[in-house]
């Protein structure tokens, strides 16, 4: 079974469980509060821009080669006899 990284990646679940383990290490190894919090904010703010990166990514790739075709219906339709 393949991990969806794509999926994983924009996960906030996913996010919330990494900061969440790196600030329990620091801990561990003897960082201290303020720095965890530091670490993990660092971390959230990264995660954001990673999901917004392959959100726009995703949106691009379904976009391409899609053509937007007018809509003249509203329009009266023009004399091309003048």
């Amino acid at each position: 079974m393949a991990i969806d990284w794509k999926k994983k990646l924009t996960s906030r679940k996913f996010w919330a469980t990494v900061c969440n383990f790196v600030g329990m290490l620091i801990l561990a190894f003897g960082g201290n509060q303020e720095t965890a919090v530091q670490v993990t904010e660092i971390i959230m703010a990264g995660a954001g821009v990673v999901a917004y990166i392959i959100a726009e990514g995703l949106v691009d790739a379904a976009n391409v080669g899609v053509v937007e075709i007018p809509n003249y219906a509203d329009e009266p339709p023009e004399n091309s006899e003048e």
